[in-house]
């Protein structure tokens, strides 16, 4: 967060000349008072001076709403931009529009990439690290269900040819997808593997049912005592 510090006889003529260089208002900043400074008749013979910090209240929704109008204009599309805080502090962006098509683009790289860039522009202004994401049209539930139908249809396969598939290159988001839906079936196994942006996951027959030794099934012995009559 963006602040600036001033030195004057009192706190409140320190925090008016920060406001004054700021161009802002009172409500739109935070104060923290380093200094005091002295009081009553002191103030008049001391030459100590008051000290403040006040930061710039920073409206990370409008920063979000600001960077993403600005791309759309100059893309020359219209969308409308909605923007929300959650109670954990994550923000979900929702556009909407006519060219949504054109913002999902293909398996939802380009609006991966928005997604990524409203991250920066916001975790740069916010204090502490905000989870942002990205969505229009449902889109992010629509491509989870896929993947999870993939997933599933995948380890089937796998399962019953014995053979490993290599899915492919997938962002970090969508590869924990395809782990978390097969983290509990037991015939097969998943991992990533490669370099971003073309690290994959594969699925592979579970080692603990390659190599499994067969139970012996064959005639069963039996034995018969013979008691002889004395």
């Amino acid at each position: 967060m963006k602040y600036v510090e001033k030195q004057a006889k009192t706190v409140e003529d320190a925090i008016t000349e920060a406001l004054v260089e700021m161009g802002a208002t009172s409500d739109q900043v935070t104060v923290e008072v380093i200094e005091k400074g002295p009081s009553g008749l002191m103030s008049i013979f001391s030459n100590k001076l008051a000290k403040v910090r006040v930061y710039k209240k920073i409206n990370v929704e409008q920063v979000a709403y600001e960077f993403l109008e600005e791309v759309f204009q100059k893309m020359n599309i219209e969308v409308n931009i909605h923007v929300t805080l959650d109670e954990h502090n994550n923000m979900t962006v929702d556009l909407s529009g006519p060219s949504m098509g054109v913002l999902i683009g293909k398996r939802g790289q380009t609006l991966d990439s928005l997604q990524y860039l409203v991250s920066l522009v916001v975790n740069k202004e916010a204090d502490s690290y905000m989870r942002v994401k990205l969505d229009t049209e449902n889109y992010r539930d629509r491509r989870k269900e896929t993947l999870e139908t993939l997933a599933k249809n995948l380890a089937h396969k796998v399962k019953i040819t014995k053979k490993k598939f290599i899915l492919e290159p997938m962002n970090p988001y969508e590869r924990r997808i395809i782990h978390s839906t097969l983290q509990n079936n037991k015939s097969v196994e998943t991992h990533s593997e490669g370099d971003e942006p073309y690290r994959k996951v594969v699925i592979t027959p579970s080692s603990k049912n390659i190599n499994k030794p067969k139970e012996s099934i064959g005639p069963k012995t039996t034995y018969k005592r013979v008691v002889k009559k004395q």
